[in-house]
């Protein structure tokens, strides 16, 4: 392995950085001046990622180290196969929000714009350090960014409903990471002597079964941003966001952050052998198969689209979960393949639950009879996008899904298995109706009729959003020649 020094990471964070400062200078005078800023900022950023891939895939991995506070506790980066999925994903995604974002919030007239794209980008420099870290404390920094810049999203409607929402997803997020993650980062340390991330991790060895035990139901805890059951909810409860925000929470940023979160812990601090002895990675299988289930069913219960797509989020990180936990290489690599996947189903979805409601003001699932032939482009992107969450071919979802089927047969779990099985069934069932409903139902009595689409700012992104799932299902090489560099790392 070929280690470069670099300060492209760095470079990739700060020009999130110095966006807030032009986006602040524009202000609510200067709008389109505003949103260049945020438009340029992130294609940048995305041009910075993409030029680290080719020295990815010839197996080097870049390195900058920041300051050094203790020996093995520094703020540092390290851009390997992994922080590059994270990255790439986020960063490309990051672009067609903000276009998006520009159509919803001009249309609508949303107030404190200036302070929305402040935070957006502000989170982006987090999401970019949390993806490039290259230890748990840089992590952990850059994961406490990501909660405090993003609490303003979910507030921004500045209405008692969104206040209340917020605070709990502040109480929820800051508040396991205070209590349980920081503590579990404290024992690491002193267990090991480092935080750094290791192929096979770095605590075999280093203290009692009963003590790693501890520690790794601590780091569990912490990660409430992977939405595992019972720390779930504060994520429906930060769906009184504008929609753009839902879309960058379920997608880009937040939760996205905890399930990276969880891969690097299993994989780069304990190690998929420890997991095996200790008979964690079953233990964790299970715990994220409950939730699989449980959410799926708490989603077909759901009027509110948003509430119904925010409950499908819950479910498909764990699928995340689920397959980084069963220890072997195609279970891993279904899991990392989800990363992506999922993002670009779940963004198309919620940006298709915004074009409903600023074209016509719907957010229920029962208020979408024969809305399909008035919004033919926005409902055939969420069929599309509903394709993928349930898995079913020509979008990318198949991939993922294949991947963790053969997983959970390399693992000789079964009953996993059948929670895939059973899931993919209980997805359609929460999917299809709303499919079924938009172009084979009747508009109810008193609906206009005629194609109204909503702006094309926010129309365009989704599409291209939906297309992106096609495409990954038939260009997949990249994102499978980086999970398979993760895997030959961890379980070589």
């Amino acid at each position: 392995m070929d280690i470069l020094y670099s300060a492209k990471p760095l470079y990739a964070s700060c020009v999130s950085l110095a966006a807030v400062l032009l986006i602040a200078l524009s202000g609510e005078k200067r709008p389109n001046l505003r949103e260049f800023w945020t438009i340029a900022a992130a294609v940048v950023k995305f041009a910075i990622v993409v030029s680290m891939i080719p020295l990815i895939l010839d197996g080097a991995v870049l390195e900058l180290h920041l300051l050094t506070i203790l020996p093995g506790l520094e703020i540092a980066f390290r851009v390997d196969a992994l922080g590059l999925v994270f990255a790439t994903t986020a960063s490309f995604l990051w672009i067609i929000t903000s276009f998006y974002s520009i159509g919803y919030m001009r249309t609508l007239g949303e107030h404190g714009q200036t302070r929305y794209y402040m935070s957006f980008a502000l989170a982006m420099a987090a999401v970019m350090g949390a993806a490039f870290a290259a230890n748990m404390f840089t992590l952990f920094f850059f994961y406490e960014v990501i909660t405090l810049s993003t609490f303003p999203l979910v507030a921004h409607n500045e209405t008692a409903v969104a206040i209340n929402g917020a605070r709990k997803y502040l109480v929820y997020l800051l508040g396991s990471s205070l209590a349980f993650l920081l503590f579990a980062i404290f024992l690491t340390y002193n267990a090991a002597g480092t935080l750094d991330f290791a192929d096979g991790g770095i605590l075999a060895g280093k203290g009692s079964d009963l003590m790693l035990i501890f520690i790794f139901i601590l780091f569990m805890a912490g990660t409430t941003k992977a939405a595992l059951m019972p720390l779930h909810g504060w994520l429906p409860a930060a769906m009184v966001a504008p929609t753009p925000v839902s879309a960058f929470l379920h997608a880009v940023a937040v939760v996205k952050v905890g399930v990276f979160t969880v891969v690097r812990i299993v994989l780069f601090i304990f190690g998929t052998g420890l997991l095996d002895r200790l008979d964690l990675g079953t233990a964790l299988a299970y715990f994220a198969s409950f939730t699989i289930i449980a959410a799926s069913v708490m989603a077909m219960r759901q009027d509110n689209l948003k509430a119904r797509l925010a409950y499908s989020t819950v479910s498909q990180l764990s699928y995340i979960v689920l397959g980084v936990a069963l220890l072997v290489p195609d279970g891993i690599t279904g899991s990392i393949m989800h990363i992506t996947i999922h993002a670009f189903g779940k963004i198309t979805l919620f940006f298709v639950a915004g074009a409903l409601y600023v074209a016509h003001h719907k957010t229920k699932v029962s208020e979408l009879n024969g809305i399909g032939r008035r919004m033919p482009f926005t409902m055939g992107a969420f069929t599309i996008g509903a394709l993928l969450m349930i898995g079913l071919p020509p979008t990318a979802g198949f991939i993922s899904k294949w991947y963790l089927l053969f997983g959970s047969v390399r693992a000789e779990q079964l009953p996993i298995m059948a929670v895939l099985v059973v899931s993919t069934i209980l997805n359609g069932c929460y999917f299809l109706p709303i499919v079924y409903a938009a172009f084979f139902k009747d508009p109810d009595p008193g609906e206009e009729t005629g194609r109204a689409e909503a702006p094309a700012f926010m129309v365009v992104p989704l599409v291209i959003t939906a297309l992106g799932t096609v495409a990954l299902f038939f260009y997949p090489n990249l994102f499978l020649k980086l999970a398979g560099l993760v895997v030959a790392g961890a379980t070589g």
